[in-house]
């Protein structure tokens, strides 16, 4: 099992009622990021009059935190934090930056603001799965090799690199609990003629397709 986090550090604005926000969203992996990324934010934007923020950390999300920097009570933290709750997203730091426009916006139109401005960063962050894997090598003669890409193919697995000696070694990326299927298949496609070895196990990123990358 995975979860789902954002890829990308991102930024989006809109103006509001001549309000103009701003919003940041990060990955993060422990509180001190989460921190240090609110700081830096506030730095860049100190004539600000709000710096917003959120966020939730953890696979089971937790860790969650939220300020509504002088805003109303509940108007615009607890937003921020439940827009990041309700994208499925964790590992994440938000923050929005106003800019007062010198028109109140009311209770309803500062929950909207906030949470759309956060949930348009998180988007433009690239919502992404994170899954745990290990890299794995085969070993095998080069009369193997179109067996093996054709193995791959059929079964909508991926190649990362292929490295060409006294014979062919191939590196996939493969989730934990698929690695034995995959083995499997390896083994008995090649009728034992293969040598696999599995790397140590770490987070990826697991596109769409599938295909898992560490960046």
């Amino acid at each position: 099992m995975g979860y789902f986090t954002i890829k990308n550090e991102a930024v989006s604005e809109f103006e509001e009622k001549k309000s103009v926000f701003i919003g940041h969203a990060i990955r993060v992996r422990e509180e001190s990021e989460a921190r240090d990324f609110i700081n830096r934010i506030k730095g860049e934007h100190k004539e600000a009059r709000h710096n917003v923020y959120a966020y939730v950390i953890g696979e089971n999300m937790g860790i969650q935190r939220y300020s509504d920097d002088g805003e109303p009570q509940g108007t615009a933290g607890v937003p921020v934090l439940e827009a990041i709750k309700k994208n499925g997203v964790t590992d994440v730091a938000v923050v929005v930056t106003r800019y007062f426009g010198g028109v109140l916006l009311g209770k309803g139109g500062l929950v909207r603001a906030y949470s759309k401005s956060a949930s348009d960063a998180i988007k433009e962050g690239e919502i992404v799965e994170r899954v745990k894997g290990v890299p794995l090598s085969i070993e095998i003669e080069y009369d193997a090799l179109g067996k093996l890409q054709y193995l791959f193919e059929q079964n909508g697995w991926f190649i990362e690199e292929t490295v060409y000696t006294e014979k062919v070694n191939l590196m996939t990326y493969c989730e934990v609990e698929n690695v034995a299927e995959v083995s499997g298949k390896v083994v008995e496609a090649l009728n034992g003629r293969c040598s696999i070895s599995e790397g140590d196990e770490e987070y990826f990123f697991k596109n769409p397709e599938g295909k898992l990358s560490l960046k």
